[in-house]
């Protein structure tokens, strides 16, 4: 899913790009209440990820301890894509330690500036794990610059939080379907039904 859903917002034509797609392919690893189990659990389901995902430019050769980078990773662009979604949670000492952790991988995965005749941009100079890992910080950094960043969300719905691109005209979106807005929905309404019985009568 990389489109997203919020009321009667309607997507627009705008294409999604493969450095967008390489990023949802990272961060849409998590479990969640949908059955998708973690796919970073440990070395051997990372590196069985990696063999499927070529794009990442990684050996099929993975360490539990590679796995719990990649799954640290993971988590900090999560948080920061529920933030761009709003939500609330995902604010304040959250985003911050997320922040904090990404400003690390800058410096343990740094980037190189490639450039040819046919143009120019941004790769790990690293081999295996570190590899990957840097590819996914040069995929979020190369879109960066597009000025679109805001729109690479995760889903508001809890637990889902699977990763989408925005594709509504005025960036609204706050979650991957039209299947989890309407189970927020439902949920808020339950909340205030719930509230309004438990409300004291009036004297």
């Amino acid at each position: 899913m990389s489109s997203a859903a919020a009321g009667s917002a309607k997507p627009s034509p705008r294409a999604v790009m493969p450095v967008v797609e390489t990023v949802l392919a990272f961060v849409n690893t998590r479990a969640n209440g949908g059955g998708q189990r973690e796919l970073f659990a440990d070395g051997p389901s990372f590196a069985a990820w990696l063999a499927e995902h070529d794009e990442f430019g990684g050996d099929a050769m993975a360490t539990d301890a590679d796995a719990a980078a990649a799954r640290e990773l993971r988590d900090a662009l999560v948080t920061l894509l529920l933030a761009h979604s709003g939500d609330e949670e995902s604010l304040g000492e959250p985003l911050r330690h997320a922040e904090q952790h990404l400003r690390r991988a800058g410096a343990l995965y740094p980037l190189a500036t490639v450039v040819t005749a046919s143009g120019v941009e941004l790769a790990s100079p690293q081999t295996g794990v570190p590899r990957v890992l840097g590819t996914v910080l040069a995929a979020v950094t190369t879109f960066a610059q597009t000025g679109e960043w805001g729109r690479v969300k995760a889903c508001r719905n809890p637990p889902c939080h699977f990763g989408f691109f925005d594709r509504t005209r005025n960036g609204s979106g706050l979650y991957c379907s039209t299947g989890c807005g309407s189970q927020v929905s439902m949920r808020n309404y339950r909340q205030r039904q719930r509230r309004g019985s438990e409300a004291p009568p009036e004297a």
